[in-house]
């Protein structure tokens, strides 16, 4: 492991739940976390192998058997991740990591256990970033069993709202575009896509607020012309 990596660098929030740890344990389990962090977009093996000697150190902390779901999501084995978010999901008693639940039953070709999964729990009680995740993966899983129509509905929700853009809006408008275009709406489809772009860089020129950015319209008619012009 690199010298320079420290304990300092780990989120505040996931420092605090390896306070339960010895002294030397928390640092060595802080700093395989760390790289995790480093490597994951990477070399996703790489910090696979990281989360999985975190656990072997942590096994008992919910942001430890998170970060190994995470990274086997990541390199799709989806087993060890069902797995493994469900052990966080029994430590913590939270329900964040739904949407990764019901992606990982996808990944395992069991979109009917995806859906039952998705609905298992009361949407209005997550947060609200968690509600758009979880209706991306289900509407995933609508696709997985061919029911568009059905995966347009579970998209249908008060945050696909173009006028403004939060985290989640460039692949909530994304995920919409995709299916209308397997509806074969393809001039919806390419505003929608227009509009996951305008929100996306609406988001990377803010000022870091993540509460909520006002998207101009005019910022998108332009993209939408522009993709018209490209299909003749």
């Amino acid at each position: 492991m690199p010298d320079d990596v420290t304990p300092k660098e780990l989120d505040r929030v996931a420092l605090n739940e390896l306070k339960t740890l010895s002294k030397e344990n928390q640092e060595g389990v802080a700093r395989h976390l760390v790289m995790v962090a480093r490597l994951i977009e990477s070399d996703p093996q790489l910090a696979h192998q990281h989360a999985i000697s975190a656990a072997r150190r942590a096994g008992r902390i919910g942001v430890v058997r998170e970060t190994l779901a995470i990274t086997a999501y990541t390199i799709e084995d989806y087993a060890l991740a069902l797995r493994e978010l469900r052990t966080y999901r029994r430590i913590t008693g939270r329900d964040d990591q739904l949407p990764m639940m019901v992606d990982s039953e996808r990944g395992l070709g069991r979109p009917e256990k995806a859906l039952e999964l998705g609905r298992s729990v009361a949407r209005a009680t997550l947060p609200v970033p968690v509600q758009v995740e979880l209706a991306i993966a289900m509407s995933g899983a609508r696709l997985d069993l061919g029911n568009p129509e059905a995966a347009l509905t579970e998209l249908q929700i008060p945050q696909l709202d173009p006028s403004t853009a939060f985290s989640y809006s460039p692949g909530l408008f994304d995920a919409y575009a995709t299916v209308l275009e397997e509806l074969g709406r393809d001039a919806e489809a390419e505003e929608w896509y227009a509009r996951a772009e305008v929100a996306a860089d609406a988001l990377d020129s803010g000022d870091g607020d993540d509460d909520v950015i006002e998207v101009v319209e005019e910022e998108l008619e332009p993209r939408v012309s522009d993709a018209g012009e490209s299909d003749e």
